[in-house]
């Protein structure tokens, strides 16, 4: 029985969608001016997980993550690029699905942006001051009156006196309280606009998500989820604007994953520790990456190093080499095993524990290299099938072993590594050992890895 950690109460609750069968999930997705860095690379894979194991478990799921492609960051880099905004963020946006196609994310049912919602946005607005819980103010903007919302501070637990305490409020302000939230920004000058009853302007940040979720998928859904910085202000005004403008509840869970961290330190561009996920994928497959954000639990902060990164990548070449070589039986589905299929389904209804069913897996791992240590070719290619099925709900091994082993090559890579092998193989026959260790060196010095076993060779990259 899946439990998720809801947020919202604090505690894991046992999971119930609203309608049987099917669940309902938005995740706050990109705002589209830069690449992706390694700390969205965790939001989309963590997420992606998420659907396909709820897919998995038989339910219908419709997945949504938003685009925001206007904001004053995009207005900002736009104009320092002296590009559009429309050429900034289409190119972007096609930067962030290769980023997500290369590891492996399944693309969200639909995606939609800030800039194609307003008119769901607008009308969010109206209710909102028609409600009473938004005010037009002298400056032209309309900002949320965050007294009239009595549960506001629900999600993150802040307390709304010591919030208003700890704000100021500059001379001009037009906020009838510090803690009020722009909607809706009157237009400056040059930058895109939109009409609305309160003039020329854009919507505030906030104000998108909330529009955009009940569009998609109605006023009250099952989860919602995104990185743990949004949990305060971003998600807890979201509550207030669904909450106060649909007048039920918005979401029954909420998800949030932790801090990516780099050895040790927060990430931070002012720290110099900013890492795109192009920059990562540059050293390390993607499959790697992936894997290695699947090591923690979800909720538990990230901790990116080297080390960290090569731990993964030895694990999975564990994998591929147990792998490798064995035809895996068909038709083998996780549910059907009796020993390890129980512990496996046990650590993801544990809210997604993939870290604990990494562990089951690798026990089915050594399972497997037993197997082909003792020539059991059927039991064997029950295991490889039995470990495809459980990488399939965590978007792992899918590939063939030895495109993982061996790596990217040209035909003349591989022809001259398979040509060194066979001089090895040759002096060895010929008890050549001096000869046959040179070779082994320089096959090391390419960073090759020759491994012998039942009478063959095989080989792959470092």
């Amino acid at each position: 029985m899946l439990q998720i950690h809801n947020s919202l109460t604090k505690q894991k609750e046992v999971f119930t969608p609203i309608e049987p069968g099917k669940v309902k999930l938005y995740v706050c997705g990109m705002t589209v001016y830069d690449l992706c860095h390694i700390g969205h690379a965790r939001v989309m894979v963590v997420f992606d997980v998420v659907t396909r194991y709820l897919r998995d478990s038989g339910y219908e799921v419709t997945y949504i993550r938003n685009i925001t492609d206007i904001d004053d960051k995009i207005i900002a880099r736009a104009n320092e690029n002296g590009e559009s905004i429309q050429s900034l963020t289409e190119r972007f946006i096609d930067e962030m699905n290769q980023d997500a196609d290369a590891l492996g994310v399944l693309r969200p049912d639909q995606e939609p942006k800030a800039t194609e919602s307003m008119a769901e946005i607008i009308a969010m607005i109206e209710t909102l001051i028609a409600k009473g819980f938004a005010y037009a103010a002298d400056n032209g903007d309309v900002y949320y009156d965050v007294s009239k919302f009595d549960d506001y501070g629900k999600l993150s637990g802040r307390n709304i006196d010591e919030l208003r305490a700890g704000e100021r409020v500059a001379i001009n302000e037009a906020k009838n309280d510090p803690l009020d939230f722009v909607l809706w920004k009157e237009a400056k000058p040059e930058e895109p606009a939109w009409d609305s009853p309160w003039g020329r302007g854009r919507p505030g940040w906030h104000i998108e998500c909330s529009a955009m979720s009940a569009t998609c998928l109605g006023e009250h859904f099952d989860i919602h989820g995104g990185g743990q910085d949004l949990q305060f202000p971003h998600h807890e005004n979201e509550i207030a604007q669904s909450e106060g403008a649909h007048g039920c509840q918005s979401v029954n869970y909420w998800m949030h994953n932790g801090f990516v961290r780099i050895d040790d330190e927060k990430m931070s561009k002012s720290l110099g520790n900013f890492f795109t996920v192009r920059e990562v994928l540059a050293r390390y497959s993607a499959e790697i990456v992936r894997y290695f954000i699947l090591t923690s639990h979800y909720r538990s902060p990230l901790n990116y190093s080297d080390d960290s990164l090569e731990q993964a990548k030895s694990a999975l070449t564990r994998y591929y080499t147990a792998l490798r070589g064995v035809v895996p039986q068909d038709n083998v589905n996780w549910k059907d095993d009796k020993e390890f299929a129980p512990r496996f389904g046990d650590a993801m209804d544990d809210d997604f524990n993939t870290a604990l069913a990494l562990s089951v897996m690798a026990d089915v791992r050594q399972a497997l290299n037993r197997a082909n240590e003792q020539s059991n070719s059927e039991q064997a290619g029950y295991l490889a099938a039995l470990l495809r099925s459980f990488g399939g709900v965590l978007g792992l091994f899918q590939q063939a072993a030895d495109d993982f082993l061996l790596g990217d090559n040209n035909d003349d890579d591989v022809a001259k590594i398979e040509s060194l092998i066979e001089q090895r193989n040759a002096a060895r026959v010929a008890k050549d050992w001096a000869m046959a260790d040179q070779v082994r060196d320089k096959l090391t010095s390419m960073g090759i890895v020759i491994e012998d076993a039942a009478g063959k060779t095989s080989w792959r990259r470092v």
